[in-house]
């Protein structure tokens, strides 16, 4: 072996050597080593698992925001709809009403000329009452009573169909 440089001894001394550090490394040095690597591979799968979790929890806070979100809008919907409706009756009322107005003023209206018509008929009676007499007194020369012959012509009148009420 001296041939290719070896030292026997050297090199045995070297493999005991390399032995005792190995030894060494993996009783004193490699169990804190291991220790730490393990406490970090912990570390960075708890890591792992709060951002698993912390994203689950922001989709289940999203999934709740989006649901309040849909209800605030069917209800702002609803509202809308209510109002809609309320609007619709109060123009329907309000309609309605001034329809029943319309209808009380036309009402009114052709009582009034109902009215004024039967007091114009009247008058006619009356005025044509008193100038058949005036021409009855003239025709005959003298003075009739005013109530009988009134009387008598309201009664040629009604037969005729011009009496009160006859035309209305």
């Amino acid at each position: 072996m001296d041939k290719l440089g070896l030292n026997l001894p050297g090199l045995i001394a070297q493999f005991v050597n390399f032995g005792i550090l190995l030894f060494i490394v993996w009783k004193f040095v490699l169990p804190p080593v291991q220790r730490m690597l393990d406490e970090r591979r912990q570390r960075i799968q708890e890591s792992l698992e709060a951002a698993d979790r912390m994203r689950a929890q922001a989709i289940d806070a999203e999934r709740q925001v989006q649901a309040q979100l849909e209800e605030a809008r069917q209800q702002s919907r609803q509202l809308v709809a209510e109002a809609q409706a309320v609007a619709k009756r109060i123009e329907d009322e309000a309609r309605a009403r001034a329809q029943a107005e319309v209808e009380q003023m036309r009402a009114r209206a052709l009582a009034d000329i109902q009215l004024e018509r039967d007091a114009a008929i009247a008058a006619l009676r009356r005025e044509f009452a008193d100038i058949t007499v005036a021409a009855a007194e003239k025709v005959i020369n003298r003075s009739l009573d005013r109530t009988a012959h009134r009387q008598l012509i309201e009664q040629v009148l009604a037969e005729a169909g011009l009496a009160d009420g006859a035309r209305g």
